[in-house]
This record gives structure tokens, sequence and C-alpha cells, in this order.
């Protein structure tokens, strides 16, 4: 069965593009962006989550190293590979975390305590659990060659305040691989750094275009790949995924979508807009010109890559130093540690109120 069939995007309004060239990412939604009021949770959904914060906050909880062993022994007692939650993983586990897993597994309660252990066991083992992100085994340094032709781009907020990372396989320059993928999570990491307060998902923008910085033969990875992928996002992030955009699909993108589209979870299919201008999602201020916007963004590695990471470790430097001012524990909000205000707006019992 054929699900992707449109190669033709739609036309796009001419807008005046400005005059000086944009290197950098934006670091704030644009005045007109505005993040949606989340739902209103039943008290059944208030007693699940206080089970799950509770089971969290158990100061002799231990998480094992590796993913398998979190999988196959989830109530071994500290040792043998098991140890306590580090100060860095407790800032992980905030209110918003525990809601995103409820979600993602429809409001069982058991079955969000095992994905939230499996994903700390497999953020160590993948080597992503530290705060500090080049203090990581996947960090900055290793992946920078990934994206020295701009592959990956976080630019702009849309329309909700989501921060919008690009995938551009047509500025493919390496031959895939597990770095492709590290880079992949490197920067799915770095997008979260970039969210505002109260927003915690993003904007996927994909586009299939060539470009003559491409310097490989093979633009799409295997299918074994993109399945590794998949089960990242929809196992590690749920919930993270706000909308995707694809444009530019050839034939061979097509067909690849085709064979792991039925790897991909319902909820998420539903994220997938396909062929639609991307200037209905995102503000033209903020919106890269080769899809209708107003920025006149150029990719140069020395001049992004660096800019983009000073960012993201200011923005995580303030969600830490907020995460110890409002009392280290696991629980806190997204809301209060990415937030500018001097005072602690949520309080990790929030659901009693």
């Amino acid at each position: 069965m054929m699900f992707f069939k449109s190669e033709k995007t739609e036309p796009v309004a001419s807008v005046e593009v400005n005059k000086e060239v944009t290197y950098v990412p934006f670091q704030a939604p644009a005045p007109e962006s505005k993040t949606p009021t989340p739902a209103e949770l039943t008290a059944e959904q208030k007693e699940k989550y206080e089970f799950v914060l509770k089971h969290f906050q158990n100061p002799d909880l231990v998480v094992a190293q590796l993913e398998e062993d979190q999988k196959a022994h989830k109530d071994a007692p500290e040792g043998h590979g098991f140890t306590p939650l580090t100060s860095d993983e407790k800032a992980w586990l905030t209110k918003e975390c525990f809601l995103r897993y409820l979600r993602a597994t429809t409001w069982v309660q058991a079955d969000a305590i095992a994905r939230i252990l499996g994903t700390l066991a497999w953020r160590r083992e993948y080597g992503i659990s530290k705060a500090v992100f080049d203090d990581n085994e996947v960090n900055s340094e290793l992946v920078a060659v990934e994206n020295e032709t701009g592959k990956e781009v976080i630019l702009g907020y849309d329309n909700n305040t989501r921060p919008c990372l690009y995938l551009k396989p047509g500025r493919q320059n390496t031959k895939s691989g597990p770095r492709q993928i590290q880079l992949n999570v490197f920067l799915l990491e770095r997008v979260i750094d970039f969210m505002p307060s109260g927003q915690d998902t993003l904007l996927l923008l994909i586009d299939f275009k060539p470009t003559p910085v491409c310097t490989v033969k093979e633009k799409l990875p295997p299918v074994s790949t993109g399945r590794q992928v998949l089960h990242i996002l929809q196992t590690h992030y749920p919930e993270r995924l706000g909308r995707a955009l694809l444009t530019n699909i050839p034939f061979l993108a097509r067909t690849f979508l085709n064979i792991i589209h039925p790897f991909i979870d319902p909820l998420t299919r539903q994220k997938l807009v396909y062929d639609e201008p991307f200037a209905n999602y995102v503000p033209l201020e903020q919106l890269d010109q080769d899809f209708g916007g107003k920025v006149n963004f150029e990719y140069d590695h020395e001049k992004y890559w660096p800019e983009m990471l000073k960012i993201a470790k200011e923005k995580k430097a303030l969600y830490m130093k907020r995460f110890e001012e409002f009392g280290a524990t696991v629980g806190l909000a997204e809301e209060d540690l990415r937030g500018t205000h001097a005072e602690q707006r949520m309080p990790v019992d929030w659901y009693k109120l």
C-alpha cells in the first residue's frame, strides 16, 4: 500500500526576505507565537500521576547501566550494575516528563514506570545522561563532522512556540553509520534545551530537496537505520513531537517512508503533514526563506555550530541552576526550570491543590 504519493509542493506566497544574512539560531519565539494552555487533568489522572511520582521519589530506587539489564531485572537491589539516581537524572525527571510517559502509555502507571526506567538505563548506556552535554560520550566533538553541511539545523520557533528542527537529507555528507544516529540524538537533546517555559514539544521540518553541498550518493539511510531511529524516538522521547512537516518528497524517499510506515505508531502518524506550506505553521520572521519565510539563512558550520552550542549550554546551565534553587528534587516543573520568574510557581505536590 502506498501512503505517500505527492512529489509536488504547494507554491508559497512571495514575501520580502531580510537583506541581512542569518547564520545563527533564534533564542526565543516570535512575539506573535503563543504557547497553548495544557488540558486540565481529571482526578483519576492526578492519582495516577502521584503514584508514578512517588515511585521515583523513593530514595532507595536504583537504575541499571544497561537497558536490557533494566528490563530483565527491574527490581534488582543496588549493585550488579544498578545505582541510585544522579542529580542530573533527577533534573530530567520532571512533572512534564511523567505526564509525557503517562500519556504515551494511555495512563497505565506500571507501564509508564517501566518505560521511564528503561529510558533512564538507555540514557546511561547511550551516553547522554549528564546535564553538561560535552561530558557525555555522545558530545558535540563526536558529532560535529556529521553536520558540516548543515543537514540538521535548529532554527526558529513555530506558532505554538515549539523550537524547529530542520532535517535536510539533500545535504548528506557522510555514509550511513552509528554516528548519524548519534547526531540525531544529540540535536534532539539540544532542541529540547531550546524549548521555552510552558512548551515541551518540537516541530520537525523535513526537506528532501537535493543540494550541491551533498557529498555522498546515499542520501537516505537503510531501512534498518530508519527503524532504529524510530525506536529511539518513540520509546525514549514519547510525546516530544508536536508536528512533523515533510516536503519535496522524491520517489526514493516515498518508497523509504512507505517501508517504515508500519513501524510508526498511530499517534505519531497523526502528527505528520505532507506538502503543506511551512508558513502555515511558522511565523515568517523565523522561517527560512527556502520555505516561504523572511529569514535569509545560510549554513556556515564555523559560525552556526559554536553559537548553537553556546546558546544550548547557557539555557541548560540556567535550567540546572533553577533546579538547585527550587529544591533539586524529582518532580519539579519544566515551566519553572525553563522560566525566568523569581519564585517557584508549581510545587511538586501541585496535584493536591
